[in-house]
């Protein structure tokens, strides 16, 4: 049987501690000029235009990404130290994340090359933000049951469906969207394109999805007989299975599908500091513990992806682990501070924001229930 974590050891570059001490003073330099407050979930609920661009200024957008079209020709580890000091700081990176991560990506491997010139390097600067168009009501992580549709016109393709927990679609530019060109929705993997949808485009209603917190991230996307022109046509017509599962490794296995709770954890160390309560004391080393292991797991990943593979089965098992540690990190300090380890007015903040934003970490980008059904068949089982 095949082992899930059959992935090589990954080599951080000579670069990485320059790299990560350089984003470090970066991020305190913003914090004194006030620029942000550390945040739980902030590559969700973190929409900082000005903060993106300042980053691309920097060359920390679209860093593997070819120099012609804005990138910076760096490795897949170097990125990922650079979005762990992000994460782990609480920085506010969701205007540019899904373009960084893996829309700009997607536009490098499948588009065109007028696509790559005109689409990538806004990108690459923190000025084009983009969300993703797959789940649908009704289907849920099942994306080969989507009914989003679009018939070919003249010039181009009119799409007609709706689109559900579109992160960011109030504010970004673009959406790539997963629709049916061709066949029924049993054909399953068979007639679905990618189409890059300019969200400002008439026929698209964007309708708000609130969080218990009454914060607006995620929507819902209307689109009705949205008229989307052939050179916005993502890949091949047909081809959307293929791609779209491309992207999922890019999406599952990154940093933020376990520090969305950093900064809360980060908290809860630094008011255990002056205390000796054992129990506490036990719950954040155990923590820290499974933190190291799944870091180590998402590091290979990204250096199998910088290799040229596709590991989508790791990817997930990362997102799955990732994920639930991301709540268990909720409950054990929940749990501590409930027998009075704390009365610090931040840890309190960050504690009831990541209570209100838990219920969306085993959600979005797929569900456990998905994923485990992923692993399982990697495993042959």
């Amino acid at each position: 049987m095949q082992s899930v974590l059959d992935l090589p050891l990954a080599v951080l570059p000579e670069t990485v501690p320059g790299l990560r001490a350089e984003v470090r003073a970066f991020l305190q330099s913003e914090q004194q000029e006030g620029t942000f407050r550390p945040g739980v979930d902030t590559w969700l609920a973190g929409f900082n235009p000005e903060f993106s661009k300042r980053l691309g200024a920097r060359g920390w957008l679209g860093m593997t990404w070819p120099r012609q079209y804005g990138g910076g020709e760096r490795s897949a580890l170097e990125r990922f130290v650079v979005v762990e000091e992000l994460l782990a700081a609480g920085a506010p990176v969701a205007a540019h994340w899904v373009a960084d991560r893996q829309s700009g990506g997607a536009v490098l491997r499948f588009g065109t090359e007028k696509q790559r010139r005109g689409l990538i390097p806004p990108i690459a600067r923190g000025e084009s933000y983009w969300a993703i168009g797959m789940s649908e009501p009704d289907s849920g992580s099942d994306l080969a049951s989507v009914r989003t549709k679009a018939v070919q016109v003249e010039g181009g393709w009119r799409l007609n469906g709706t689109k559900v927990w579109t992160s960011g679609a109030h504010s970004c530019h673009f959406m790539i969207t997963l629709c049916r060109t061709s066949g029924a929705t049993s054909d399953r993997h068979v007639g679905l394109s990618q189409l890059m949808v300019d969200l400002s485009s008439p026929g698209v209603q964007i309708r708000p999805i609130y969080l218990l917190t009454g914060e607006h991230h995620f929507n819902e996307v209307v689109l009705d007989d949205v008229f989307v022109p052939d050179d916005m046509v993502l890949g091949r017509v047909g081809g959307g299975w293929e791609q779209v599962t491309s992207e999922l490794a890019f999406e599952r296995s990154g940093p933020e599908r376990f520090l969305s709770t950093m900064q809360l954890l980060v908290e809860f160390v630094r008011i255990l500091e002056p205390c000796s309560d054992p129990r506490s004391l036990a719950t954040a080393g155990q923590l820290v513990a499974q933190l190291w292991s799944i870091r180590q797991l998402s590091l290979r990943v990204a250096a199998a992806l910088d290799g040229g593979s596709t590991p989508n089965v790791q990817a997930a098992l990362v997102k799955e682990i990732g994920t639930r540690f991301e709540g268990e990190v909720i409950e054990a300090v929940r749990k501590a501070a409930l027998h009075g380890a704390d009365e610090h007015g931040a840890f309190r903040q960050l504690l009831t924001n990541a209570v209100m934003h838990a219920p969306g970490f085993t959600l979005r980008g797929g569900t456990n229930e998905i994923l485990r059904g992923i692993v399982a068949k990697g495993l042959g089982l």
